[in-house]
C-alpha cells in the first residue's frame, strides 16, 4: 500500500509542483476537506471527505490495491495530519509532500526571519501552552487559530493575563489566496473584530509603550506598566500580592523603608507614590534588577527611591535605620538579612513575601527566637482568563506573607 500524504494551499492545484500534481492524477481513492476536494472537480478518483479520521483509517487499511492520496493543508508533519497518520499506520507506507505551511507564509508576508520563533497551535486545543509560552515573554510566537480560539479570543485571553510584555498582533488571513490580507493591531484593538476562518495569528515583542501616570491609581499598578526582566518578564511581585503587602505594611509620613531584593521595584515604586515624603531604599544585588528598577522610577517619576546594586545584607550596613522593611528576595541569606532586620525601629514593621517551605520554616524560627509578634497570611490566588467563549481561573504561585514587629523593650 502507498500513501501520499499531499499538501496544498489556497492556490489550489496551480500550487503544486509538476510532480505532486502528476502523484494525485493517479489517486485512485482521493481523501480531503471539502475544500481541499474541490481543487480537482473532475478528478475520476472514489472521493473520501475527511471527517471522521476513525472512518478514514478504516477505509485505507482496506484499500490495499488503491493509489491513495490525501489532501492536507500546508506541511502535512506540522501541527498537520501527518502526526495522527504516523500514529495508525506504517510510516514505509506513508509519502509526504509538503507545500508551505501558514506560518511560512504569515512571516513571509511581515518581512520577519522565523528561524527562531516559537510555535504553537491552538487549534482544537487548549491555551494552556499559549499561556506558557506568552508568560515567558517570547519574542516572536506563531500561533495556529481556529473557529473558537480566533484573534480576538488570544487577545482577550492577553489582557486577562496582564503581562509586562509587549506585543503587536499580526493578523494574517487567507495565506496565499487570492483575498489574503495582513494586519497589525494592538491586542484591545483586536476586540470587537472578526476575521475570515482561515488565519495565523503572530505576536511579535515590542519595546515597552510610553506610560501616561495620571491614567494610573493610587496604588496596585497592572505589572504590565513596569519594565521587567527580558529572560524572566514574569519575575516580579504581582500586583495582586503588592496590594497585599503594602496594607500589611501600615506605611506612615516620614519614614525610612528598605525594600530587599527589589527586583524591578515594583514594591519601592508603589511605596514611594503613596508616601512621597518616605525614603525608599530599592536594594537589589543583580545588575539588570538595578538597572530596570532606575528605569522604572523614572517612568513612574519617583524621585524618593534610591536603588542600591549589592547583595544584602552587606548591602544595609552603612543605610539608615528603617521604620519598614519589606523582603521579596534574599538571595539564599534570609537567615543574615533577618539579622540585620534587629536594627528597625521599636514601632517598626517587618513583612515578608515567602514562596518556599523552608524560608518560612527560617524566618519562623527567627522571629520565636527573638519573640517577636507575628502574623501569617498565606496567599493563593488565581486570576480569571477566557477559555473560547468561557472563562476560568489560572493560580498565580502560592505565597506567604509574614508580618512582624519587634517585642516590647523591656522597662529600664
Amino acid at each position: 500500500m502507498k500513501i501520499h500524504v499531499v499538501g496544498i494551499g489556497l492556490d489550489g492545484a496551480v500550487g503544486l509542483t509538476d510532480a505532486v500534481r502528476e502523484i494525485v492524477s493517479k489517486a485512485t481513492l482521493l481523501i480531503g476537506s471539502d475544500r481541499h476536494l474541490s481543487y480537482f472537480p473532475t478528478h475520476p478518483a472514489k472521493r473520501l471527505t475527511l471527517s471522521d479520521f476513525t472512518q478514514a483509517i478504516n477505509l485505507i487499511r482496506a484499500s490495499v490495491e488503491e493509489c491513495i492520496v490525501i489532501l492536507v493543508s500546508g506541511d502535512p508533519l506540522f501541527f498537520g495530519l501527518g502526526r495522527l497518520l504516523l500514529l495508525e499506520l506504517p510510516s514505509e507506507n506513508l509519502t509526504f509532500h509538503p507545500h508551505l505551511c501558514a506560518v511560512q507564509l504569515a512571516f513571509s508576508s511581515i518581512k520577519v526571519p522565523w528561524q527562531d520563533a516559537c510555535f504553537v497551535s491552538v487549534h482544537g486545543r487548549n491555551c494552556d501552552q499559549l499561556i506558557q509560552v506568552l508568560q515567558q515573554g517570547k519574542e516572536k510566537i506563531a500561533i495556529l487559530t481556529d473557529g473558537v480560539n480566533t484573534p480576538k479570543a488570544i487577545a482577550q485571553l492577553y489582557l486577562a493575563l496582564d503581562l509586562p510584555t509587549n506585543y503587536k498582533f499580526w493578523v494574517c488571513e487567507n495565506l496565499g489566496g487570492d483575498k489574503e490580507q495582513v494586519s497589525c493591531f494592538w491586542a484591545s484593538e483586536l476586540i470587537e473584530r472578526t476575521f475570515a476562518p482561515l488565519n495565523v495569528v503572530i505576536l511579535l515583542r515590542q519595546e515597552t509603550r510610553d506610560l501616561d501616570i495620571t491614567q494610573l491609581p493610587h496604588f496596585g499598578i497592572s505589572d504590565r506598566h513596569y519594565l521587567g526582566f527580558s529572560d524572566r518578564p514574569g519575575l516580579m511581585t504581582k500586583r495582586e500580592i503588592r496590594v497585599l503587602v503594602l496594607g500589611e505594611l501600615a506605611l506612615q509620613s516620614q519614614q525610612v523603608v528598605w525594600d530587599i531584593g527589589a527586583g524591578t521595584g515594583s514594591v519601592s515604586i508603589e511605596i514611594a507614590r503613596l508616601c512621597p515624603n518616605c525614603q525608599v531604599y530599592a536594594i537589589e544585588k543583580t545588575a539588570i534588577g538595578y538597572g530596570l528598577i532606575t528605569e522604572n522610577c523614572r517612568r513612574f517619576q519617583v524621585d524618593n527611591v534610591e536603588a542600591i546594586l549589592g547583595a544584602a545584607p552587606d548591602s544595609l550596613t552603612n543605610l539608615p535605620n528603617p521604620d519598614r522593611v519589606f523582603i521579596g528576595g534574599s538571595g539564599g541569606n534570609l537567615a543574615q538579612i533577618l539579622n540585620a532586620c534587629d536594627r528597625i525601629s521599636p514601632q517598626g514593621v517587618l513583612v515578608l513575601a515567602l514562596a518556599t517551605v523552608e524560608h518560612l520554616t527560617m524566618a519562623l524560627a527567627w522571629l520565636s527566637d527573638r519573640a517577636w509578634n507575628y502574623g501569617l497570611l498565606q496567599v493563593q490566588l488565581s486570576r480569571s482568563v477566557p477559555v473560547a467563549h468561557l472563562t476560568r481561573f489560572y493560580p498565580l504561585n502560592p505565597i506567604t506573607i509574614i508580618t512582624a514587629t519587634p517585642a516590647p523593650k523591656p522597662p529600664q
